[in-house]
């Protein structure tokens, strides 16, 4: 006879927070490795940090504020994160109001800048860490969502045990990264409750809403052209897309994070041509603006395809006149033939045409 529910949960739970309390003692006391893994290596890993920094776990975590003038500077330097978060933020903290969570924005360096929710400012333990311009990050107050979150790059659930210092066990939290357009950390977004029951579904909801942060940062850069991207079969329009915005001569000037891990030319942050990353002319992606074509499939030079939805208003004389689709065609060859170092069969196949088409195309004899 198997056991209901709501008691394999909290079996399931005391388990949990015996093997933190356990981690804790072998780590932080003992200072050894347990023989198998008690806690996610992150946490591990964030736990040696504030070690290696001279914190010490029994100390007490004090949430420090900026000084104004540094309060002042950091605000606006993230002037474009607050501004641009603040709607979507405002949206979160009431979906998640009857959680007893509430949302922290920081910016890369763990400093709060932007809040939304159901804030109990009576209660001191959710004021301290909700003031615009406290220090959050790990080197101020240990192991917590947000420091593990900037330092590792990836969205976190920490339970309440986790926390390096004892004196912060009180918070349960999530936290993803916020990515900007050029591909580096701009912030994180956190949610946090107090004495509230965990949820570590709460993950899943951060990171889909950094996400949209990270959207909305991308389109919020002057461009020319947003082209959103998927794979072939996916459907488009949604906040899954892969999205690039390019300006009018085809440089892309701003990428999300969905995007740069569909194209690898992408994963870093310096400045790519549409063309180093399609194998199409770029003309061809604001032409299908012209004559609402919105969907096409283009190749990568990896030999994959994508689906791309070219979304922006007709431009006129954009890089000049709009290329004839027969010149398109054949530039387009020409690159691929060229990338194939000659081998037309290899072109062809890249291309998903036949080498008939490439030597008709290119007025050459098979």
């Amino acid at each position: 006879m198997s056991m209901p529910s709501s008691v394999q949960t909290i079996a399931h739970s005391q388990a949990r927070l015996s093997a933190i309390a356990q981690a804790r003692h072998l780590h932080l006391v003992e200072r050894k490795r347990p023989v198998q893994a008690l806690v996610s290596a992150w946490v591990e890993r964030s736990w040696e940090r504030c070690l290696s920094n001279g914190l010490q776990p029994d100390q007490a975590a004090v949430f420090d504020l900026l000084s104004r003038e540094h309060m002042a500077r950091t605000l606006e330097a993230n002037q474009t994160l607050i501004q641009t978060a603040r709607p979507i933020l405002e949206k979160l903290g009431k979906s998640i109001a009857d959680t007893h969570y509430f949302a922290i924005l920081t910016n890369a360096e763990g400093v709060v800048v932007d809040v939304s929710g159901a804030i109990d400012r009576a209660d001191r333990r959710a004021d301290l860490i909700t003031r615009i311009g406290t220090d959050l990050s790990e080197q101020h107050v240990g192991t917590t969502a947000i420091g593990t979150a900037l330092t590792e790059r990836q969205p976190v659930w920490l339970h309440r045990g986790e926390h390096f210092f004892s004196n912060t066990s009180a918070y349960s939290c999530a936290g993803a990264p916020v990515f900007g357009p050029d591909g580096n950390c701009a912030g994180m977004l956190d949610l946090t409750g107090i004495d509230a029951v965990e949820r570590p579904e709460l993950k899943h909801l951060v990171t889909q809403v950094a996400s949209k942060i990270e959207n909305a940062l991308v389109l919020a850069q002057n461009h020319a052209l947003m082209v959103r991207l998927n794979w072939p079969g996916n459907a488009m329009g949604s906040d899954a897309d892969g999205i690039l915005c390019l300006d009018a001569d085809g440089w892309i000037t701003g990428a999300n994070q969905t995007a740069r891990q569909m194209v690898p030319n992408l994963s870093g942050a310096q400045t790519v041509h549409v063309s180093d990353v399609f194998g199409i002319p770029y003309q061809m992606l604001f032409d299908a603006v012209r004559r609402s074509n919105t969907l096409l499939e283009v190749p990568l030079w990896t030999g994959l395809r994508l689906q791309a939805m070219p979304v922006g208003k007709a431009l006129e004389n954009v890089n000049g006149p709009s290329a004839a689709l027969k010149d398109i065609e054949t530039a387009l060859i020409i690159k691929a033939v060229e990338q194939a170092k000659g081998n037309v069969a290899q072109a062809a196949a890249a291309l998903g045409i036949s080498r008939a088409t490439v030597y008709r195309k290119l007025g050459r004899k098979a």
